[in-house]
C-alpha cells in the first residue's frame, strides 16, 4: 500500500510539528512592533529586523515545500539508482526516529521484499516538542518495533538494505552514533548497503533555515561515524541543494 500524500503536506507537517517556533517568534515581532510605535526606532535598523524575522518564517517553509512537496522525494524515483532491479526478494530495514512517512512507500516500490520497521525514538532523550507531535499523527507500519540505538534486534548479516530516512541526526552523541552505525554495519550482507538521506550542516542548509541549519550534521561528521563504525564507503549524491544521499557499503 502505497500512501498518497495531501497537497503541501510536507511544508504544512513543519508547521504543525515546529508551531511552538512560529507563535514565539510571531510574539517577538509583534513586541518589536509595538515598541516601535512607542519609541524612537532608528528605522534602518527596524526595517532591517522586520526583513530578518520575514525571512526567518517564510524561507524554511519555501525550501520544505520545495523539498518535501515538489522535488519527488516521497515517490522515490531516486531509489532507481541504487536498486537494479525493485522486485528482487530483498530483506529491507527501515529505521525512524519516532515519526514514519516512507515504510508504505518502500513497501509498494519493493512488492516482493521482506520489510521490518523500527523505532528508536526514546521519550525520555528525544523530548523536542516536534517530534512528540509528529509520533501523534504518523502512521504506525505493522509490526513496528521501539528498540534502543545500541541493539538492533535482528541476525548478524541479515540485512540486503537499512533505510535511514531523515531519522538518524536525531541521535545526538556522537558515541551513541557511532554505536548504532555499528549495530548496522553488524546487521548488513557482504553486498548490503546502508541508504541515508540527510540535510547537512552547510551553507545551503544556513541559507535555507539559519540557525536552525545546526539540527543537522556536517558531512565531514557523517563520513567520519560511518568510517569508525566500520562501513569501507561513503558516497554523496545530491537531491536538491538542500538533502543529500548517503550510500554506505560494509
Amino acid at each position: 500500500m502505497e500512501i498518497k500524500r495531501r497537497k503541501f503536506q510536507g511544508v504544512l507537517n513543519i508547521l504543525s510539528f515546529n508551531r511552538h517556533f512560529y507563535v514565539i517568534g510571531l510574539s517577538v515581532l509583534a513586541f518589536i512592533i509595538v515598541s516601535h510605535l512607542i519609541f524612537k526606532w532608528n528605522e534602518i535598523l527596524f526595517w532591517t529586523i522586520i526583513a530578518s524575522f520575514i525571512y526567518g518564517f517564510t524561507m524554511p517553509l519555501i525550501v520544505s515545500a520545495y523539498v518535501y512537496d515538489f522535488s519527488g522525494y516521497y515517490h522515490f524515483k531516486w531509489l532507481k539508482k541504487y536498486f537494479t532491479n525493485s522486485n528482487d526478494p530483498l530483506q529491507i530495514l527501515n529505521i525512524n526516529a519516532g515519526f514514519d512517512e516512507t515504510s508504505f512507500s518502500i513497501q509498494h516500490h519493493f512488492p516482493n521484499a521482506t520489510i521490518n520497521v523500527f523505532d528508536f525514538y526514546n521519550p525520555k532523550q528525544h523530548t523536542e516538542p516536534a517530534i512528540v507531535r509528529a509520533r501523534k499523527v504518523s502512521m504506525v507500519f505493522p509490526n513496528t518495533q521501539v528498540i534502543k540505538t545500541n541493539h538492533i534486534p535482528l541476525p548478524n548479516k541479515s540485512i540486503d538494505v537499512i533505510f535511514l530516512l531523515s531519522a538518524a541526526h536525531e541521535i545526538r552523541n556522537a558515541e551513541e552514533m557511532i554505536q548504532f552505525l555499528k549495530e548496522c554495519h553488524r546487521l548488513c550482507k557482504s553486498t548490503g548497503q546502508v541508504i541515508m538521506v540527510e540535510h547537512l550542516r552547510d551553507f545551503p542548509n544556513f541559507l535555507a533555515f539559519s540557525i536552525g541549519f545546526t539540527h543537522f550534521f556536517s558531512k565531514a561528521v557523517w563520513e567520519k561515524s560511518f568510517l569508525n563504525a566500520g562501513f569501507t564507503s561513503f558516497e554523496e549524491t545530491k537531491f536538491t541543494p538542500f538533502m543529500s544521499i548517503f550510500k554506505s557499503c560494509p
